[in-house]
């Protein structure tokens, strides 16, 4: 009497799942919780895609260039969204509006922005 005995292996086993669904608890209450942001006037829940004006200066212009970056799980975002880049991608010298663009769906999100110009 009052020895013990080893504790079966399937207690190690069931600790394992337990950590493992708590791991994948939390990445999807993260993914759901709207921490992947994009800027944008009108943010939907579930999706989001919208277009909205910065600037204008008198007319638009014959040429349009847009230049984006993109987010994913909002662990890993690149791209070049300038103003600059933009008017490179349109070939445009003289910008005369800048406007924006933004898209998001759920574990990936896109903001560009649009010039107009000659």
């Amino acid at each position: 009497m009052g020895e013990c005995a080893d504790p079966p292996i399937i207690l190690g086993g069931l600790v394992k799942m337990k950590i493992v669904a708590a791991v994948f608890l939390f990445v999807g209450v993260w993914c759901l919780s709207g921490c992947l942001y994009v800027a944008t006037p009108a943010a939907g829940m579930l999706v989001t895609e919208v277009t909205w004006d910065g600037h204008a200066q008198g007319s638009l212009g014959t040429k349009e260039g847009r230049a984006c970056a993109q987010s994913i799980l909002g662990l890993v975002a690149q791209g070049d969204a300038s103003i600059k880049a933009a008017a490179a991608d349109g070939g445009i010298t003289n910008v005369k509006s800048v406007d924006h663009y933004t898209k998001w769906l759920l574990v990936y999100g896109e903001y560009c922005t649009i010039v107009r110009g000659t």
